[in-house]
């Protein structure tokens, strides 16, 4: 019996040792827990070697490393700080938690987070040049649209020459111009009876006395783009731009794997720049120069809010146009039903008209008749009287029947 619980006893002792001896192995020396945890999370998402993910950093695999991969290593990679002192942990290598195994084994890449900022950059280039240049293509093809349009001058000068007509007498007649703002409140003045705008009725004008007026929408395709892109995030998109590509061309000295390659991809990321830059400072002179046509200061108002306008009052112009065309077509179906109802009411009467010519007809005929009768029986009496008389002898009178007195003529 004693010797059974030695060995239990020495068994639960060595069960101890290897408990302990496990939980030291899995114990943090550096990291932080929340921060060791969300690389075990990271680094169990990939199941590679960390050698490899070494190799595939240093030699800029694009086969393997994606944005969200390089992103995730920005974010999770420990401090330079922390970093070193991981690294000092070395020959502890087998002893350490994963998270910090790792840290080991990529500390020895130098330059780590410059570097992992230049992939991201590389692997994220082709989408901002994407996401910029058709932004400033949009401004820039707005302002010639609105510049060029003579339907979109020639309805300016028609507002002008209302709201002149209508402030005749105040002292903001005979204006010169009026700030482009100003049309989206075209619909703010209502006619005496609220039925309409004065937006309805300049394109109910412009649609009976200057159809070409009409055509100034299609004209201004770009302006609902342009009027999306904020010309300070622009500004601040190439200066971004511009400070990674001078980041990388500084760090890539440091870069001996595949150097060559990452020449040759500074130099067209900055080619790429200078055009995208020189696109930029076209646009924004376009706009500076519409601006001055305008009377507007374009450093004041933003391309957003200037772009923004125009095309609001580009679909205001146009809702006013089908609530015209449909108050036509409402006015006309009740000119319709109201023409529907007088001929109906019309033939009624004409009906009921003849019906009381027919009756009156019908009872004078009865009446003519009625005396035509009358007229045979008192001829017929007359002459059945004197047969009677001469057969019933001249005592006798013939008896009363009852009928009424009829004068003979």
């Amino acid at each position: 019996m004693n010797c059974l619980a030695t060995g239990a006893k020495k068994q639960q002792e060595n069960g101890e040792e290897k408990s302990q001896s496990k939980k030291k192995v899995k114990e943090l020396r550096v990291l932080d827990s929340k921060n060791g945890q969300n690389l075990s999370i990271f680094l169990g998402s990939f199941r590679m070697p960390y050698e490899e993910i070494k190799n595939v950093i240093l030699e800029v695999n694009e086969a393997v490393l994606t944005e969200s991969m390089v992103q995730n290593l920005i974010k999770l990679v420990p401090e330079p700080d922390k970093l070193k002192m991981i690294a000092e942990l070395k020959e502890e290598y087998n002893e350490l938690a994963e998270p910090e195994q790792f840290g080991v084994v990529i500390s020895s890449i130098p330059r780590l987070r410059p570097r992992l900022n230049a992939i991201l950059f590389k692997l994220q280039f082709h989408e901002q040049v994407e996401n910029i240049k058709p932004e400033i293509v949009a401004v820039t093809a707005a302002c010639e649209e609105v510049r060029k349009s003579e339907n979109f001058a020639s309805l300016l000068s028609i507002i002008l020459l209302v709201g002149n007509y209508m402030n005749a007498g105040s002292m903001n007649a005979g204006a010169f111009g009026f700030n482009i703002s100003f049309l989206c409140k075209l619909r703010d003045t209502k006619s005496a009876d609220q039925k309409q705008t004065l937006l309805h009725f300049l394109a109910e004008t412009c649609e009976l006395q200057y159809p070409d007026v009409l055509k100034f929408p299609d004209e201004l395709i770009h302006v609902e783009k342009a009027c999306q892109v904020s010309g300070e995030n622009l500004r601040k998109s190439l200066d971004l731009m511009k400070k990674q590509i001078s980041d990388v061309r500084r760090d890539v000295g440091d870069f001996p794997s595949a150097a060559e390659e990452k020449d040759n991809f500074v130099k067209e990321a900055q080619e790429q720049y200078e055009k995208l830059r020189m696109m930029h400072s076209n646009m924004e002179n376009l706009y500076k120069e519409l601006g001055q046509y305008f009377l507007f200061d374009a450093n004041k108002i933003l391309i957003e809010e200037f772009f923004s306008n125009l095309h609001n009052f580009r679909n205001m112009f146009l809702q006013a146009l089908k609530e015209n065309q449909k108050r036509r077509e409402m006015e006309e179906k009740m000119r319709r039903a109201k023409l529907a109802k007088e001929k109906a009411e019309k033939e009624r009467q004409e009906k009921l008209q003849k019906r009381e010519q027919l009756i009156d007809m019908n009872a004078g005929t009865a009446k003519q008749s009625a005396g035509q009768n009358r007229k045979e029986l008192s001829v017929q009496i007359r002459r059945e009287i004197p047969y009677r008389s001469h057969q019933d002898g001249p005592s006798k009178a013939p008896p009363d029947p009852g009928w009424p007195t009829v004068e003979m003529e």
